[in-house]
């Protein structure tokens, strides 16, 4: 038995959960893989260079869909990634994460029948994952998508506890471990070697990072301002590193916001430096998911510059504090961390470095079990 698979990505976070997949799923006899990129981020430090960087190769199919409203890059998406749908026929879609990507590509794999009565199967990797914020774009596309999905990857336990509360067939949840933590242990030690900290002038646990792109953060000038003069104001305990997402900077403009000395903005950096410049930061600000794992698994501090978080692990282990967006939080707080020893790093269930791995095992199993293949007809009885 054997099943063509198309392993979706979209935007840049997506290609670190990718790369590992991409590897574990080809060195299965069993899968013919195909790696689609949606163009959800088009340009080259958002998506081609991160591609190639992460040992990627050239996509098989590139959907272009570039920006807009989320409703029109959705529209896109149904349309093209049906197109691709019907000319490859893949026996299963992979798609990770919460991006628009992840969302639509699914929902037309779950709407899709080939002529012989066939759909594609679903498997999301990271699913589970909630913030319970229905306000936050990406926590209705992690709801909807594992909603429709035929197999649910979970990185922590909170993820099943969730997927159970929501009435998921607990025989397509499985506990696997995070795949972007897969790439940060391969890559981490290289990552700091490189000392990329010196592109700024500065040593190591003698700075900060921050990062802000969700649009609740961005898009608000009032908030985004807010949020500026916090990171201002930190920038005087420390110098902050400061990679700005093109909308980030786009809007940052707009507002004629100026920044002080040590307030280092710089376009976002290729995979490699931001590792680096991760793992030697005395403290990471950020509104990011996946900074919180990475900085969790570094050992270092990390603000969470969110109401909330969907990844309560980080919180359980004491490495992420929510801090919020009130000035009047956000600083105290980091001078909090700052007057604290660096926690130490800590081993995470599964977070092991063999995520990908574990997947690649299961769907293999599937296959031979002839729950995934061109014999399969969905809807499938999952038996574990």
């Amino acid at each position: 038995m054997s099943a063509a698979v198309s392993l979706v990505g979209g935007a840049r976070p997506n290609f670190m959960k990718l790369a590992p997949l991409y590897r574990a799923l080809r060195a299965c006899r069993c899968f013919d893989v195909r790696l689609v990129h949606t163009g959800q981020h088009y340009d080259e430090q958002m998506s081609g260079a991160f591609v190639r960087e992460l040992g990627l190769p050239t996509p098989d199919a590139t959907l272009n869909v570039g920006s807009g409203t989320h409703a029109v890059q959705t529209a896109r998406l149904l349309e093209r990634f049906d197109d691709h749908l019907r000319e490859s026929r893949p026996d299963l879609v992979v798609v990770v994460g919460d991006v628009n990507s992840t969302l639509a590509c699914a929902l037309a794999a779950v709407k899709t029948r080939y002529d012989d009565g066939r759909r594609p199967l679903i498997a999301h990797v990271e699913a589970g994952l909630r913030s319970f914020d229905r306000s936050m774009p990406e926590e209705i596309n992690r709801i909807l998508t594992d909603a429709i999905a035929d197999y649910l990857f979970v990185t922590e336990p909170a993820g099943v506890d969730n997927l159970g509360r929501e009435g998921c067939d607990a025989n397509k949840v499985f506990l696997v471990g995070n795949v972007m933590i897969d790439t940060l242990l391969a890559r981490a030690e290289d990552a700091r070697r490189a000392s990329p900290w010196t592109l700024f002038g500065l040593k190591p646990q003698g700075y900060a990072v921050a990062t802000l792109h969700r649009p609740s953060n961005v898009d608000d000038e009032e908030q985004l301002t807010q949020l500026w003069y916090s990171l201002s104001a930190a920038s005087w305990r420390l110098p902050v590193v400061f990679p700005l997402h093109p909308r980030t900077r786009a809007r940052v403009e707009a507002a004629r916001l100026d920044a002080p000395p040590h307030l280092h903005l710089c376009d976002p950096q290729p995979y490699m430096t931001f590792l680096g410049l991760l793992a030697g930061s005395r403290v990471v600000l950020t509104d990011s998911g996946g900074i919180q794992e990475e900085t969790t698994m570094l050992g270092v501090p990390c603000l969470t510059l969110r109401a909330n978080t969907e990844r309560p692990i980080t919180v359980a282990l004491g490495t992420n504090r929510v801090v919020g967006t009130d000035v009047t939080r956000v600083v105290p707080e980091l001078d909090q961390v700052l007057a604290t020893p660096m926690p130490e790093t800590r081993d995470l269930p599964l977070w092991d470095g063999l995520a990908a791995e574990r997947i690649a095992e299961i769907l293999e199993h599937e296959v031979a079990a002839g729950r995934i293949g061109s014999d399969h007809i969905a809807p499938v009885a999952h038996v574990r």
